[in-house]
């Protein structure tokens, strides 16, 4: 199970009472921060902008966290708080434990060329190199075997399916083709932790799709740690195995997305969640009952489907049971009735609509 992947894994990065203030004097205007005033009324008071306000994450090594919110909510700033492109008024980022916030100029280089590599929205490819030569850029740099380097990144190169294209230059190349190119160098830097920023909100939407099919298709084989900027909730459903929403640079909510879509804890969130297509992002698991169905199940369907699959399955009937697999053993059952509670967003528990 998906969730419970994460919950097993180990922490990579800890970030722990982080604050961002934008201003002549940020600390100043911290202890207001902690009585509960909002970003409006600090920047009205003070003429300081809050960036992140009392940010907590978990971030659990070789899986996917998204971060996701509105223009303004601080999920940019937060990305570059990971990496130190951007200082904190306050808190700690800790990687595997250490404090990034206590390294040096050199030990901050070391750490940004090695252990972290970055996917950029607007590509941020050298236009005067080759694609093979961008693709190399992070072991160019870190002076390793260019012959090493090369292979490395044609294979990345292949895995990408840019194949034939290692001699064109990023002009002659389409957007989704720069972008598997920004892909193929943040791998080829085998650096375990992934920033990605925006990193398929420019592209065309088929191949924006591509493109997130492409990342969850090497997260298989990869494991990395990727940390995943979005504003699009489709787009975040997807890809995250832990969701972070972001509002005016605090978290309004937290946890694994099917729990959020099914439960959320804010009329912020209610409103992000409200137009969703629930057949399509819903999945069984989510909403299965435990151990096997007394009564005579139809069929059987496997735990991480959706539930669209499972009505078609069910051809629409809105009776019967189905059993719920996984890797051919029965973890569960699911009744049709519960799968038409969950679309039109009923509590589960009381059969009381939260509408």
């Amino acid at each position: 199970m998906k969730n419970e992947q994460y919950n097993t894994a180990e922490t990579a990065i800890a970030i722990r009472n982080l604050f961002k203030v934008f201003g002549p004097d940020p600390q100043s205007v911290l202890p207001h921060l902690t009585d509960g005033i909002n970003k409006a009324e600090v920047q009205k008071k003070t003429g300081h902008v809050i960036g992140l306000n009392n940010i907590n994450i978990d971030i659990k090594s070789g899986n996917i966290t998204v971060i996701m919110g509105l223009s303004g909510s601080g999920k940019s700033t937060l990305i570059r708080h990971i990496n130190r492109l951007i200082e904190p008024t306050a808190g700690e980022v800790l990687l595997d434990g250490k404090n990034i916030l206590d390294l040096d100029e050199t030990q901050l280089r070391n750490l940004r060329q090695t252990r972290m590599s970055m996917v950029f929205q607007k590509f941020a490819l050298l236009p005067h190199r080759t694609v093979l030569q961008n693709t190399m850029l992070a072991p160019t740099v870190r002076g390793e075997d260019l012959r090493e380097a090369e292979k490395n990144a044609r294979y990345w190169l292949s895995r990408v399916e840019l194949d034939g294209f290692e001699d064109s230059y990023p002009y002659q190349l389409s957007g989704g083709m720069q972008q598997r190119v920004g892909i193929a160098r943040a791998l080829t830097s085998n650096a375990d932790v992934m920033l990605m920023d925006e990193a398929f909100s420019a592209l065309d939407p088929l191949i924006r799709t591509s493109m997130q099919d492409l990342l969850l298709d090497l997260q298989k084989d990869l494991h990395k740690t990727i940390i995943f900027i979005t504003h699009d909730l489709d787009e975040a459903l997807k890809l995250a195995d832990h969701l972070v929403v972001l509002k005016d640079g605090f978290i309004v909510q937290q946890d694994e997305p099917q729990h959020i879509l099914l439960n959320p804890n804010d009329p912020y969130i209610e409103e992000f969640v409200s137009d969703i297509n629930r057949a399509r992002v819903l999945r069984v698991r989510s909403i299965m009952r435990s151990g096997k169905s007394r009564a005579k199940v139809e069929g059987s369907i496997e735990a991480d489907e959706s539930l669209e699959q499972l009505i078609t399955l069910a051809d629409g009937r809105t009776d019967g049971v189905f059993a719920v697999t996984r890797d051919g053993e029965t973890v569960g059952h699911l009744p049709m009735q519960d799968v038409y509670k969950a679309l039109v967003r009923y509590d589960l528990k009381s059969g009381i609509s939260s509408r």
